[in-house]
């Protein structure tokens, strides 16, 4: 199955150093990488129920955010689909005015969800006042943009 379109979404706090690493890293990719046919980027903050419309529209999602793992400061793990489903399931706690999990059983509901979906997660080092990454957890920007774009090129 080919995906035409694509909805990259970074989410997170920029105000709680590592919180935010899913909205730096796609700022960065968009910087980077530039435009691509089909592919949508979207700094999603602290997540509201206005990202539904985007998700219900991509036939591809691909969520980067921080993801607490268990592993060392800055490791990178790609949750394919129902690895992702069940990931977010066991992390339901969320500072947000809505958790991901909400948004992606709006999407189930309303028969939307996208075909295929990833989340990227990077294990925050720090979660304290600062507008920018950890140096372990910037270190692994690079790595998440590599990450999506081989996802990008298996999808397509």
């Amino acid at each position: 199955m080919s995906i035409e379109t694509v909805l990259i979404l970074g989410i997170g706090n920029t105000l709680l150093t590592d919180e935010g690493i899913g909205v730096h890293l796609v700022e960065r990719m968009r910087e980077e990488v530039g435009e691509i046919q089909g592919v949508e980027y979207l700094d999603g903050g602290t997540l509201s129920f206005t990202l539904a419309e985007p998700i219900a529209r991509a036939d591809g999602l691909i969520v980067v955010d921080a993801a607490r793992m268990g592993e060392a400061p800055g490791t990178m793990k790609a949750f394919h689909n129902e690895e992702m489903d069940k990931y977010l399931s066991g992390n339901r706690s969320s500072v947000h005015e809505v958790s991901l999990t909400d948004l992606m059983d709006i999407a189930r509901l309303s028969e939307s969800l996208p075909a295929q979906r990833c989340l990227v997660g990077i294990e925050p080092e720090s979660v304290d006042w600062g507008e920018a990454p950890t140096e372990k957890v910037e270190s692994a920007i690079k790595l998440g943009i590599q990450e999506i774009l081989s996802i990008l090129n298996e999808w397509r």
